[in-house]
């Protein structure tokens, strides 16, 4: 909102205004979600007028068109495919005007899942420039700074992108000038906050052309368009005239760039250049055009980035934990209520909720949801005040969505007849009464088992289905607070739907089980006899934990079924680093620069134990002496056991821990590192994005190994050796890394404070006094049964159920009928294993999918006002697993979209789209660029055969369709 006052509404008012005066002049403009404030806040009909007019002239082009540049070290895939598709649907809606470049110049680091779901959007070329400064070095000196990236391995040729990296001056006008000591190029100067100033008069107004200077203003441009015309392969320069917060004073920029842009061209004998305005598209094309063949890149990716020998970014995989964690809870929900929202919409047409508030209350989150995906929003590098505005959004849009799900649960059970009330909270945010409903939805199309978490008041509860049956449940006194239980439920779900669980004060014999406590006697860790270990183990059908009760740290993990025993201990560590710049380097909420090794922090441990039928809870407390009052670290560790006669499989293959970190001391970077005796060779698995896996082997540097051996593990990382492996899952991003043989480590919380100018001027110091609570859940066994464990373990971690509380007033009434139909009998929409339903949701757009038609709506001026389209459904499946990845869960599979849907209505139209869902796939050519591989240039098609609604889902691919159901 302050960026918008202070220069960004100027840009676009400015710059349209400047456009319209000269056919010569360009721009491209990249994210939606500054645009669209200016769009629906600041423009006149006039102005949007001129828009349209210049996207026709192909002069304003829109790059990316994603609501914003997202970042690629610390999102998941499905966010990154929601802010897209975001701002791609506005866009479409507007200006029937589909981006196809990209221009990623400024996350910290790239993603090679980035190129895969650019070329799945239909991008014809992809754009990168912060990539690590040795190896840049090396491109730009070889001429290899452009190549055909195939990402993804599975998807390899069929979606690779050609891709620039940008030179050493990256994406910002080089602003020295030899013949002057005032600054060149910038001649609006630099925008200031909060206000614009009053007299126009900014500062660092570069030194403006004249007829003295123009000459030597030219020379100086042209000797940097030649210096990077070396660095590149064919004769067309990108020469990025702008940098951030840039054309607020559009017409000061155009007017002195038109003088030398006119200068140069009159005079390009003697300078052997011409220049012109262009838009990514323009420079593009000129290289397509040349018609050269291109070397391929592997799916390798560009983490992590370093931007010289002490400064490696790998500080923000970790910066603000509390926001990462949100923000992915956030969209998680966000994932459960578009597909509430789509049952409810089909299966319920004489609802009484109004859908177009209901799609507002959907659409408060996507927004929230997307704009966090920024790279200065879910990274942490955000000032305080910005981070709590990413903060407040979400927290809205969630409440939105909860208040939604909640007021449709109440609407299908015809609940006013009932007196029944229902809220949505988590565990955490108050206690229900006692004999309340608990109703909870599973938003995977998978059957799932698993525990749900309630807080309750009293040990003395019962747990009852929808037909009175016992469920089986546990109780046990609460981590968080002395009053309070934890009641743990064993609920099996359905794909898509919900169970409803009744809790009731006891009454006879069919309790819960009571989780029993015994705690053990402090430990002093310098004090504990190396020799006489005292050991006792935790059970459950898959593994045995055993702890040393003689330091009360775990000693290992047998895996049961192969018998195979694994050393596996974990301390707390920190790394202690510098803030002050006169002193060497310092960590930020950026950069990890770490003075040496990381030191233990606890020199005394406390254990409880907590026994019951179906779960074991160690609670495991960290503190800096043994005569310490409080603890700074704890771990919460799980094991699940489950009945006969339920599918136990994923819940008895997880040790689940969470973890109680801080408050930190200033400048601690805090890890917990676990240690194996596994032959690792310090090789580490990453993943990017949640969608693909990396190899991490350890690297050597001469300065700065420890931070630049850290990767951002966005949901899952693996040590191994020849048979075993030691996964862990996370539900928000972490910095890991392997600094060890059989060693992993995981950053979890960071606190600093550096006297950087930059850094203090922007309170970008990263002073986080917050607790942090993540949970990782660890799977350990042989490679074919991890294999198949991790992909819907890590799914099921990030899409927990959702539980929302009724409470019960009056009478107990009856159970209504439809209930009883509508969570037992219910039709689910389940998947097999190796796919994931990645998007079911009604996105309420009014453009027509036959782009002639849209074209000729907005053309007309006909766009359709009024209501949202609320009988498009968006689906999205996508295949979890790689190419010869396992010998059944790689293969291709076969999904009737008919029979898929059936329990949402009849389908009578399945239209397969692009991954934004802005073209047919049918009519979409993206280019095809020269490799060695193929020589032949030739267009690239997509092939889709949805004949009969039958789809063939091929490993990784993200398949989108728009599916249409018979009214009725």
């Amino acid at each position: 909102q302050e960026s918008m006052h202070a220069y960004a509404a100027n840009v676009y008012t400015t710059v349209i205004e400047e456009l319209m005066k000269g056919k010569q002049r360009k721009f491209i403009a990249v994210e939606q979600e500054f645009f669209r404030l200016w769009w629906d806040m600041v423009a006149t009909d006039k102005q949007k007028q001129q828009v349209h007019q210049l996207l026709q002239e192909g002069r304003l082009e829109f790059v990316i068109g994603g609501q914003v540049m997202h970042d690629e070290a610390v999102t998941l895939i499905d966010d990154q495919i929601l802010q897209l598709t975001e701002g791609h649907g506005f866009l479409y809606e507007t200006f029937g005007f589909r981006p196809q470049f990209s221009w990623h110049v400024d996350p910290f680091g790239a993603s090679a899942t980035t190129p895969t779901l650019f070329a799945l959007a239909g991008f014809n070329a992809h754009l990168i420039s912060r990539i690590d400064y040795d190896l840049k070095a090396d491109m730009q000196k070889n001429k290899k700074l452009q190549f055909v990236w195939q990402g993804s391995p599975s998807l390899s040729e069929r979606q690779e992108i050609f891709t620039h990296v940008m030179d050493q001056y990256s994406y910002c006008t080089p602003s020295q000038l030899p013949f002057s000591n005032r600054s060149g190029f910038f001649w609006n100067g630099f925008a200031t906050f909060p206000d614009p100033p009053k007299d126009g008069v900014y500062p660092n107004m570069s030194l403006p052309v004249t007829d003295a200077n123009l000459h030597l203003y030219a020379q100086t441009m042209v000797a940097n368009i030649k210096e990077r015309a070396a660095w590149f392969r064919t004769g067309d320069v990108l020469w990025p005239w702008g940098c951030d917060k840039q054309f607020f004073n559009a017409s000061v920029q155009y007017s002195n760039m038109d003088l030398l842009v006119d200068y140069i061209n009159k005079h390009s004998g003697e300078f052997g250049v011409t220049v012109q305005y262009a838009t990514v598209s323009d420079y593009f094309q000129a290289v397509y055009s040349r018609n050269l063949t291109w070397e391929t890149r592997d799916s390798q990716d560009f983490l992590p980035y370093s931007t010289e020998p002490f400064q490696a970014w790998t500080g923000f995989y970790t910066s603000r934990s509390t926001l990462k964690g949100i923000a992915r809870r956030a969209s998680s929900l966000l994932y459960a209520g578009e597909s509430f929202f789509t049952q409810y919409v089909r299966k319920h047409p004489e609802g009484s909720i109004c859908k177009c508030k209901a799609l507002k209350q959907l659409q408060s989150l996507r927004w929230a949801v997307s704009e966090v995906q920024h790279h200065d929003g879910i990274t942490g590098t955000e000032s305080p005040k910005v981070k709590d505005m990413y903060m407040n959004n979400l927290m809205y849009g969630m409440f939105n969505v909860k208040k939604l799900m909640a007021s449709i649960i109440f609407d299908i059970n015809h609940a006013k007849k009932n007196g029944e009330v229902y809220s949505v909270y988590t565990k955490d945010s108050g206690k229900p009464d006692v004999d309340q409903y608990v109703v909870v939805y599973n938003p995977l199309a998978w059957n799932i088992t698993t525990f749900v978490t309630v807080s309750v008041s009293s040990e003395a509860v019962s747990v009852y289905d929808e037909l009175g049956r016992s469920v089986p449940a546990q109780v046990q006194s609460s981590v968080e607070s002395q009053s309070t239980y934890d009641l743990y439920i064993l609920a099996t779900i359905s794909g898509l739907s919900y169970r409803k669980y009744s809790i009731k004060p006891l009454n006879g014999k069919q309790s819960a089980f009571i989780g029993r406590s015994i705690k053990y006697k402090r430990r002093d860790l310098t004090r504990a006899d190396q020799q006489s270990q005292q050991l006792f183990p935790v059970v459950n059908n898959c593994y045995q934990i055993v702890f040393d009760q003689n330091t009360n740290l775990m000693h290992s993990i047998t895996e049961r079924e192969t018998n195979q025993t694994v050393q596996f201990t974990q301390e707390f560590l920190e790394y202690h680093v510098n803030g002050d710049t006169m002193k060497g380097p310092i960590s930020d909420n950026y950069l990890f620069a770490p003075n040496a090794s990381a030191v233990p922090v606890s020199k005394a441990v406390g254990l409880e134990v907590m026994s019951g039928s179906l779960m074991t809870e160690i609670r495991q407390y960290f503190y800096s002496n043994v005569t310490s009052q409080d603890y700074i670290y704890a771990v919460y560790t799980r094991l699940y056991s489950v009945p006969e006669g339920y599918d136990g499989k994923l819940l008895c293959h997880r040790i689940e821990q969470e973890y109680s970190v801080g408050p930190l001391e200033l400048n601690r970077e805090a890890v917990l590192r676990a240690s194996t005796n596994l032959n690792t060779r310090q090789l580490l698995y990453t993943d990017n994005n949640g969608y693909q896996m990396q190899k991490r082997p350890f690297k050597v540097y001469v300065n700065n190994t420890v931070a630049r051996n850290y990767y951002p593990m966005v949901q899952t990382a693996y040590i191994e050796d020849d048979t075993t492996r030691l996964m862990l899952l996370a539900e928000r991003a972490h910095g890991v890394s392997s600094q060890g043989n059989g060693q992993v480590e995981v950053m979890l919380h960071r606190r600093l404070w550096n006297n950087l100018q930059w850094d203090l001027n922007n309170n970008l110091t990263l002073n986080d006094s917050s607790v942090v609570r993540p949970v990782i859940w660890l799977i350990l066994g042989t490679k074919a049964v991890t294999n198949t464990l991790y992909r819907t373990s890590g799914l099921a971690l990030e899409h927990r159920p959702v539980v929302m509380f009724g409470a019960l007033s009056g009478d107990k009434p009856k159970l209504p009928r439809q209930l009883q139909q509508n969570s037992v009998r219910d039709s689910p929409v389940t998947v097999p294993p190796n796919l994931h339903l990645q998007t079911l949701s009604i996105p309420g757009w009014k453009y027509s999918s036959n782009h002639a038609e849209q074209v000729r709506s907005i053309h007309m001026g006909k766009q359709k006002q009024g209501d949202a389209d609320f009988s498009r459904v968006l689906l999205r499946i996508r295949h979890l697993y790689e190419v010869g990845e396992d010998p059944v869960l790689s293969q291709p599979v076969m999904v009737d979209l008919k029979s898929l849907l059936k329990g949402l209505g009849s389908v009578t139209t399945v239209e397969e789209r692009s991954l934004t869902g802005t073209w047919d796939v049918n009519t979409l050519e993206r280019w095809k660029w020269k490799t060695a591989q193929y020589p032949g240039k030739r267009f690239f098609n997509s092939t889709v055969a949805s004949e009969d609604y039958i789809v063939t889902v091929h490993p990784k691919e993200i398949r989108t369709f728009f599916v249409y159901f018979q009214v009725q």
